[in-house]
């Protein structure tokens, strides 16, 4: 198949070099490398950068501008985060490898965050490092356009796609025509507000498309390859599941993205959107006029003279890659346990998945926090090269899942790992902890829910859990109520909010209980009316799961349980730790955050997620 790009007007072009509109560079199909890359946006980059420094143009011109190349403000001055696009979480052993190199270059705090979208960032990048950083990354085929602002972000999806018992085929290579098809698209580059995509694999619904502006479920009807389409789900300040807007549209004739774009061109002229920027998501037009009347919408829209102007046809833009053919070759000897192996019992339960091909299974690194050095990201690229022919994905758990490991190879891939502290049992248990970077980073945190989640770990390792049931429970923090971390749909969940104590204030947490992204069910959980002061969540935390292992009945999870007992009775077990104290030397430590050392005090700015 020939290459096939972009180009900046939608149009698509064959191609065989690089550098400029009229000839980007070639994209491979393979993961990794899913988006066109434009030598001329690093130049504009570097142009616009020089500008706004230099007082020719105002903040808020320059802001729009760089969003779109996935460079975001922090709430420290005068430095970045790049948002490193990874569709679908797909990497490569080089991409990281590039990573190390960038962040050991231009990242003070010399590590790279795996993010509940799949992508990966890098904090505190002075603004004229910026445009090289992405200009380096993007020799290894990695891109951060449209990581920001009001675009089609990253698009996620399930990392065990193509090697997952019980799909009806694998969706990478129709997600990948999906990104291509829409980045830089005129009609997706100041919507009202970000769209969020999702490709799931199976109806177990690991990418959570509930809780997606726009998300794709495989079907099949009469031998064709189709998608369910759900439109207008997401978390914050209004959380909501996403309903069906058809149960069958074909994937191979391009009709999902012709619906995608009808759905997008109606979103985009929705001006009374544009006033409230926070409140201006997709599910807040659905929810206004119900899905029946969107669909109709949908309906009409389809009938344009736009549709004749378009080619829907996905064949050139597919994902097609066999990583199969790739997959390493048997190894004559394989290291086997020697002695006691029982922490590799553990791993193995938790962490490694076989696959549907026989022989072979899937090794899931934990990453605490999702937080990366460069010695770990070289690591893990060395070991994709060894173990798993170079195939890897990042997950909504910010892990990273090596696929392609040989069975007998598994013990081998947990030595490597342990070699880089990333062979912990535990993934997507109770221990694997999820939270956004919070006041670490962003504008818009309230408290440093990066601390809070090292807390939370350390306390509910010190509980030293091996009750099968405990161990299914999920806790996710976020640092404000907008729900980066997905704290919504978490088994316990927080966000981050303040208590005011005479003319003193100290951070908090709000909790929501019983949410549910499992088995393709999403639920919102229920927020409680307690608001607990931070110092004292992982308090909160063990207390309910004591009373959960002690008054559960047999065989009953922790929803059930939650849901019928009644939350009056879990806020009730916490109420004596939500009381605010009085400021004094005893209870100063109540006053000031996780993993700081100043007194605390709200410090919110203006994010730029709705600029």
């Amino acid at each position: 198949m020939e290459p096939v790009t972009a180009s900046e007007s939608g149009e698509l072009t064959k191609t065989g070099g690089r550098g400029s509109l009229e000839s980007p560079e070639v994209y491979g199909n393979v993961p990794g490398h899913v988006i066109p890359i434009l030598e001329r946006e690093f130049d504009d980059f570097d142009e616009e950068s020089e500008k706004f420094l230099g007082g020719e143009i105002a903040e808020d011109q320059f802001i729009g501008f760089r969003l779109k190349q996935g460079v975001y403000g922090q709430r420290q001055a005068d430095v970045q985060m790049i948002r490193v696009k990874l569709p679908m979480g797909g990497i490569t052993p080089d991409q990281l490898d590039t990573f190390a190199d960038v962040i050991e270059e231009y990242a003070p705090l010399r590590k790279g965050h795996i993010t509940t979208r799949q992508n990966i960032q890098i904090h505190h990048v002075p603004l004229r490092d910026a445009a090289q950083l992405i200009r380096r990354i993007s020799d290894s085929g990695l891109s951060s356009r449209e990581g920001c602002g009001n675009t089609v972000r990253n698009v996620t999806g399930d990392p065990w796609a193509g090697v997952s018992e019980g799909e009806l085929f694998d969706i990478t290579p129709y997600a990948g025509a999906y990104v291509r098809y829409f980045v830089r698209h005129p009609t997706t580059q100041l919507m009202p507000r970000k769209v969020k995509t999702a490709f799931t694999a199976t109806d177990d619904d690991r990418a959570i498309t509930g809780i997606h502006d726009i998300a794709f479920i495989p079907r099949e009807r009469d031998g064709a390859r189709g998608v369910e389409v759900r439109v207008g789900g997401g978390t914050s300040i209004m959380p909501r599941v996403a309903p069906t807007l058809y149960e069958f549209v074909e994937l191979d004739n391009g009709d999902y993205l012709k619906v995608a774009e009808a759905v997008f061109r109606i979103f985009d002229r929705q001006e009374w959107l544009r006033v409230n920027r926070a409140r201006a998501r997709i599910k807040v037009l659905i929810d206004k006029i119900g899905i029946d009347a969107f669909r109709e919408q949908v309906e009409e829209e389809l009938q344009g003279d736009w549709v004749n102007e378009r080619n829907f046809d996905p064949t050139p833009l597919l994902l097609i890659h066999d990583e199969e053919a790739n997959a390493p070759e048997p190894s004559t000897s394989y290291t086997q346990p020697n002695g006691d192996h029982s922490a590799f019992e553990r791993f193995r339960t938790s962490n490694v998945k076989p696959q549907r091909q026989e022989g072979f299974s899937t090794v899931q690194a934990r990453v605490v926090r999702g937080d990366l050095t460069p010695e770990q990201l070289r690591g893990l690229g060395q070991i994709m090269r060894d173990y798993s022919g170079g195939y890897a994905r990042t997950t909504v758990e910010q892990n990273l899942v090596l696929r392609w490991v040989r069975d007998d190879s598994a013990y081998e891939v947990w030595q490597r790992l342990g070699e880089l502290g990333l062979n912990e049992a535990g993934a997507d248990e109770i221990v694997d902890v999820v939270s956004c970077p919070g006041t670490d980073s962003c504008k818009l945190g309230i408290t440093a829910s990066m601390g809070l989640n090292r807390a939370v770990q350390q306390r509910v390792e010190e509980m030293d859990i091996d009750d099968p049931l405990t161990k299914r429970i999920h806790i996710k923090m976020s640092g404000c109520p907008n729900g980066c971390s997905q704290h919504h749909i978490a088994n316990i969940g927080f966000y981050g909010a303040s208590i005011k104590v005479g003319g003193r204030t100290m951070p908090a947490y709000v909790a929501h209980i019983g949410g549910n992204y499992e088995g393709g069910d999403v639920v919102m959980g229920h927020r409680l009316k307690v608001r607990l002061p931070a110092k004292r969540v992982p308090d909160a935390v063990e207390r309910w799961l004591r009373l959960y292992e002690r008054d559960r009945n047999d065989g009953e999870e922790f929803n059930a349980f939650a849901e019928r007992v009644g939350y009056e009775t879990l806020e009730a077990e916490v109420k004596e730790l939500s009381l605010p104290v009085e400021f004094s030397l005893d209870t100063m430590n109540q006053f000031i955050d996780w993993n700081r050392h100043e007194p605390y005090k709200v410090v919110r700015g203006e994010g730029e997620c709705a600029v």
